[in-house]
Order: structure tokens, then sequence, then C-alpha cells
């Protein structure tokens, strides 16, 4: 086969082609993103059912999500260091929150062994901060705080 004897270019099917790759490469973006802003679901999760257990006004739910043991009465001597009462002192109705009946959970961070979850309870300014341990998904209260930002911090988030 001489030069002059080549197949005869299809413009089609070199834009076809093109496309396609463009559009793999923009999917592959969409995806990544997609995936990097849902890496800490499981943690985010955790904390939403956590308040949304507080706003319905059951706290033995809550603190059961607290720990992530759904049979804690059977064993509460296991929960000595902070337990049930202690519990209620601080998310019950007369703790720092008071009684919840809104919450947003806002950002999330993934920090070490854990994620630093903030979220905004009752509409208030001051923000509450939730730490999730990734291994087994049991709450703390969170030694850090994080900023959730503008739109350029939920993007990146």
């Amino acid at each position: 086969m001489t030069l002059l004897d080549a197949e005869q270019f299809d413009e089609a099917r070199a834009r076809r082609k093109r496309n396609l790759i463009v559009a793999c490469v923009i999917a592959a973006i969409v995806l990544a993103w997609v995936a990097y802003h849902f890496r800490n679901y499981p943690e985010r999760r955790a904390v939403e059912r956590f308040f949304t257990a507080l706003e319905h006004d059951n706290v033995e739910e809550a603190f059961a999500i607290w720990l992530r043991d759904p049979a804690w009465r059977q064993h509460s001597d296991r929960y000595a260091k902070y337990g049930y009462g202690d519990f209620y002192r601080d998310w019950g109705p007369s703790g720092d929150w008071g009684v919840i009946k809104a919450h947003k959970v806002n950002c999330s961070y993934s920090t070490g062994s854990g994620v630093i979850v903030e979220v905004t309870v009752n509409h208030r300014t001051e923000h509450a901060y939730v730490w999730v341990d990734k291994s087994d998904k049991t709450l703390h209260f969170s030694p850090n705080e994080v900023d959730c930002g503008n739109w350029w911090g939920w993007l990146t988030e």
C-alpha cells in the first residue's frame, strides 16, 4: 500500500471518538468529586440518626446510637465512664442544647481515625461538633472544631 492508496479520513468518526474521550474525562472528574464528597457519608449518617433521635425526644435511642450498642441496657457497667445519667445531663432537655427541635448536618472533616461533623442545632449560631470513630462509628465530643466556610468549602469538603 502506498501513501496515495491510504484510507479516506472519516471526519464524523474522528468527531465521535473525540466526543467520547471528552465525555469519559468529564464523567471521571464528576465521579471522583462525588466519591470524594461522600467519603464521610456513613459518619454523617450516624450523626444525622443521633440528632433525629434527640429531636423525637428518644434519648435512650440516641444513647444507643452514641455507643453504637442497641443492647446497652444489658451491660451498662461497660459504660461506667460515660453512663446514661451523664449522657442525659449533656444531651437531655436540661443539657447545653436544651430541647432539640431542629438540626442540620453542615459539614464533616476527616482527621486521623475519625471524622468531625459540624451540626447546627435549633438554628443557633453556636454549632455542635461530634467526633465519629471511623472503625466502629461510635460518637464522642469533638476536641476540635471545623469551619464549613463558604460554597468553595462545601464544594471541596
